[in-house]
């Protein structure tokens, strides 16, 4: 039988050969005259440099012709492996490597049109300054991680406007619009959609897909996003862009009128039903499609009734599958085949999957060509393929980087700033450059990044409403304190941590190896991510009590360790002293160790013994003793019942609060007076400073600060934080009338 591909094969040998004869009738013309091209100009000068000049345009010739002649070995393969298959188109078979940016019905692609590769002349492309949708099912603290690696890696490659849609639960609808309103990225918007009002649609569906009911939310996209939207690109979570997202964009520029859905073919055997014995796979067209990235028309899709006939659909399949093993994906594959028409077949590389059983590493030739990267697979970075150890860098690349940077302007596309962002920039506008304490008064108004709940956060309330949050901030050189204040402290923690992006993956890679902290689900991780020159401390500390959930706070420091028992401790005094219904602020004695190795006292009296023999100390009795002298130790270390402390300047206890205490003044950045004007603050407002008898926490050694030693070395650094105190006092008076005087008097007289 005559094969109808045999004279393109001809045709394709004869082309091969004669480039191969072309290239080098040319460098040997370019070898003749010392090295000189018969085909450069005879004007050019004879010098050395003209030659070298002549060389490297002649080597770039033949880099040139041989890429030529690999693309045209390239469309032999195919040929010769299209030669091969049977007339009929058969999704199943077809290599990936071949696939094209069709539907089912377009069957007579040229083969530079079947090559896989980002350098296609005919893309369309996006409208300068086209507003992208993009949408995206997020539920959970892990998943709210993911996340923020793929906006990341959007946002790098992006030249558009984007809008984000995201359908969440409560747990990340926090955490995500915490982030992007504090991350004030231009030409960014982002819409929130209640997960909980769209699972009655869904939750009759028996689903085995470890993402449960929420990997069956992207078949309501038509319901939950606005009606006025026409067209949406829907994303899952562990995707990785290697390009920018209007490329993808620019394809619903090439679905046909019936076409509704663009889907890549799934790269495993899943629904070819051989990966195992008895397997039995949903309905799927050949391979079937990949869900992690679609292009969804939802103009269309309302009009064709798209809502009535996934879900007949699924009720067809139901009564003999029972339940889908691969969430929304098997619904919408099984939709597919009964529907053909309505798809649009995306080039594979816009979904290179790294699944269990994956076949990527046939959908292209280079790394390079590749567009999306999806870690589908639940091992997901330890996934196997060739080419793992390029894919791991482009994620960890993106999982590592600088969020800030990303807050640049879209050349060319005006765009409306948000009101967070209006109001930052007219503070700033406010401000005076030539002040010498502009970047401390800069500082004070700067908005950081926050990433709340960074792991899993369990916390259930207790009935009588007695229950205490340890609150307290912390750097990337104190995270060896935290195995040691969990098994100090068994309540409720809340912790904010001042990191950068790099550091806050370190971070996490700590605390999923300590079986110390992955076994604790109490202890809220709260990231703030680093910016500008000073520590922020007393804004770090404020994003710790924020999101303190109990009734009442400890607000300490995390080089202290509480003794042992002071949780319980700490409970049974709030009921004493009648918190609820007073103003009161308890004392926990602070003493401190200059050993790093501590047998840690199990009982005031040890402490009292070791405070004797030198072993211990009252906190800074050394170095700062107005900072504790008014908790009265002498009177401590006989007390059986609390008792009342006055105001004195420069006090700094920790204390346990109401969580509705006044916060700390952000203005105080670094080191200095961070504590102080708290607790001033507290007085003003008329807390009762209660010390407690049979409480203590023993501060740990550690090297000095950076903040401490810039106060020490620099007058400038030392005359802002006065004038910041004095600033601070004013503000006070301001704020509390007479009764804030004595704060004033007191500062005179130091």
């Amino acid at each position: 039988m005559h094969c109808p591909c045999r004279g393109k094969l001809k045709l394709l040998l004869a082309s091969l050969s004669f480039i191969v004869l072309l290239t080098w009738l040319y460098l040997l013309a370019g070898n003749l005259e010392n090295g000189r091209s018969l085909l450069l100009s005879p004007c050019v000068v004879e010098s050395t440099e003209a030659r070298l000049l002549e060389r490297d345009v002649l080597e770039s010739r033949v880099r040139e012709v041989e890429e030529e002649n690999r693309q045209i070995r390239l469309q032999l393969s195919q040929s010769q492996s299209l030669a091969a298959q049977p007339a009929e188109g058969n999704y199943g078979n077809q290599q990936w490597v071949a696939s094209a940016d069709t539907g089912p019905e377009d069957v007579e692609n040229t083969a530079e049109e079947r090559a896989n590769h980002s350098e296609c002349a005919r893309s369309p492309t996006a409208e300068k300054c086209e507003l992208i949708h993009v949408a995206c099912v997020c539920a959970g603290h892990n998943a709210s991680r993911d996340v923020v690696t793929l906006v990341k890696s959007i946002l790098f490659h992006r030249r558009n406007p984007l809008h984000f849609h995201f359908i969440t639960d409560t747990v990340a609808n926090q955490i995500l619009s915490t982030l992007f309103q504090s991350w004030m990225v231009p030409s960014v918007q982002v819409s929130f959609y209640d997960a909980d009002e769209l699972k009655s649609e869904v939750s009759w569906i028996p689903n085995k897909h470890y993402s449960g009911i929420y990997g069956l939310m992207k078949l309501t996209l038509t319901k939950a996003l606005p009606s006025d939207l026409s067209k949406v690109i829907v994303l899952d979570t562990d995707i990785t862009f290697a390009t920018d997202i209007a490329e993808l964009w620019a394809i619903f520029k090439k679905f046909t009128e019936k076409q509704v859905i663009g889907l890549v073919e799934n790269q495993s055997d899943w629904y070819l039903g051989n990966l195992w014995k008895n397997h039995k796979p949903w309905p799927a067209l050949g391979r079937g499609f990949n869900t992690g990235v679609i292009l969804l028309y939802l103009e269309r899709l309302r009009r064709i009734g798209w809502e009535q006939m996934w879900r007949l659909t699924a009720e067809k399949e139901l009564m003999s599958m029972l339940s889908t093993s691969l969430a929304d994906q098997d619904i919408f594959n099984a939709f597919i085949k009964q529907n053909p028409v309505l798809v649009h077949q995306l080039p594979c590389f816009w979904n290179v999957q790294l699944s269990d059983h994956t076949r990527s590493e046939q959908c292209y030739t280079e790394v390079s060509d590749l567009k999306v990267i999806h870690w589908n697979s639940p091992k997901k970075l330890r996934v196997k393929n060739k080419h793992v150890e390029f894919f791991r860098n482009l994620y960890l690349t993106f999982l590592e980087y600088d969020g800030n940077l990303l807050r640049r302007e879209l050349f060319g596309c005006p765009s409306q700033a948000s009101s967070e962002s209006t109001k930052l920039q007219n503070a700033l506008e406010e401000l005076d450059e030539d002040d010498q304490c502009y970047d401390f008064r800069r500082e004070r108004i700067m908005v950081h990044r926050v990433h709340l709940y960074f792991l899993q956060y369990e916390y259930t309330s207790t009935e009588d409403d007695t229950d205490i949050t340890l609150v307290a901030q912390l750097s990337m050189d104190r995270l060896q304190m935290l195995e040691a204040i969990c098994k100090h402290w068994e309540g409720p923690i809340s912790l904010a941590l001042y990191m950068s992006d790099a550091e806050a993956q370190q971070f996490l890679r700590y605390a999923q190896a300590s079986e110390v902290l992955k076994n604790r689900k109490n202890v809220g991780y709260h990231i703030v991510y680093k910016e500008g020159q000073f520590y922020p401390v007393n804004l770090v500390r404020n994003v710790a009590l924020r999101n303190a959930k109990t009734p009442y706070v400890f607000l300490t420091d995390i080089d202290f360790l509480p003794m042992y028992g002071l949780y319980d401790y700490l409970r049974k005094s709030i009921v004493q002293l009648d918190m609820a219904n007073t103003k009161k602020a308890l004392v926990v004695p602070a003493f401190e160790t200059l050993r790093y190795r501590l047998s840690f006292p199990k009982s005031k009296a040890e402490l009292l013994s070791m405070l004797d023999m030198g072993t211990l100390y009252t906190f800074r009795y050394h170095v700062w003793t107005k900072g504790h002298a008014p908790t009265n130790y002498a009177k401590w270390r006989t007390a059986t019942t609390p008792y009342k402390v006055e105001w004195e300047a420069d006090f700094e206890p920790y204390v346990v609060v109401r969580r509705d205490c006044p916060e700390y003044d952000q203005r105080f950045v670094g080191f200095g007076w961070n504590k102080v004007s708290h607790i001033m603050e507290l007085d003003a407002q008329e807390y009762d400073l209660i010390v407690l008898p049979n409480a203590f926490m023993i501060h740990m050694p550690h090297a000095p600060s950076f903040d401490i030693s810039k106060f020490r070395s620099s007058p400038g650094y030392r005359y802002c934080l006065t004038t910041l105190k004095d600033e601070f006092h004013q503000d006070l008076s301001r704020k509390y009338g007479s009764a804030a005087l004595k704060y004033l008097t007191a500062q005179r007289n130091i």
